[in-house]
């Protein structure tokens, strides 16, 4: 059974970043097999791990839909099969994309494909990386039902923070099974004046990331964030800090 590392917060506080960071950190440091998966329906995983997408489980709901499925096979099968298709497989990683909408439809479907399947691939890996919806609508759906850690991401404000911790209690709320939640803090140097607000959370802040002009060139170039320097601001943070949890 693969150990689910759960990456969560809202846009644009560099949930995707600190994903791509830990991918990186496990592949380094040679932690085991790793499955990425990328459920945000606003899909940018790919693009900061530098990796194309052919096919997405959305793509694979839209073949259902208009009865692409061949004959003699049951949609469930034809799902499994397309799932296995859509794996981009690397030699460090490999990554499962869910996908952006493709037409009107409700996304309650290809997240329970997503759920059902993701029990059958645990199997098949050491880690699986989770790189959760922005905000909260990934846990009311329960994408995923256990975290073994939770990393929640906030920009450095007050109000960000607060909604980590809401987050973090949403979670809570729905039992899913969370081990160790931590938070981690972007775009900063010194956490002290959101001290008050951090304590309310109930998170176990993990550190800082500073602000990285790097980062913000890479993404400007379209170039990958795996590709940033071990000595970048970011890389360097990131990585110091997922060596001081029990990955």
């Amino acid at each position: 059974m693969a150990k689910h590392l759960a990456v969560a917060g809202k846009g644009g506080t560099g949930k995707t970043t600190i994903a791509s960071f830990l991918i990186r950190y496990l592949v380094e440091n040679r932690k085991g097999s790793i499955l990425a998966v990328d459920a945000d329906f606003n899909s940018t995983l790919n693009e900061a791990l530098g990796l194309k997408i052919e096919k997405t489980i959305s793509s694979i709901l839209v073949d259902v839909k208009k009865n692409r499925v061949p004959t003699g096979m049951s949609k469930d099968m034809y799902i499994e099969l397309m799932l296995y298709q859509a794996m981009i497989e690397t030699n460090d990683y490999d990554l499962l994309v869910m996908g952006g909408p493709q037409g009107p439809g409700c996304y309650c479907f290809p997240t329970e494909i997503l759920k059902r399947h993701l029990d059958n691939l645990d199997k098949n890996y050491d880690y699986m990386v989770i790189d959760n919806e922005a905000g909260m609508e990934h846990i009311s759906r329960q994408t995923i039902e256990n975290a073994d850690i939770m990393l929640v991401v906030s920009d450095a404000t007050a109000k960000g923070v607060r909604t980590a911790g809401r987050i973090y209690e949403l979670a809570k709320s729905l039992n899913i099974r969370i081990g160790e939640a931590y938070l981690i803090i972007t775009r900063i140097d010194d956490p002290t004046p959101l001290q008050s607000s951090i304590e309310v959370t109930g998170l176990k802040l993990l550190g800082v990331i500073p602000f990285d002009p790097l980062v913000a060139e890479f993404d400007l170039a379209g170039k990958p964030l795996l590709e940033l320097p071990g000595d970048s601001l970011a890389v360097s943070a990131a990585l110091e800090m997922f060596g001081s949890i029990p990955l």
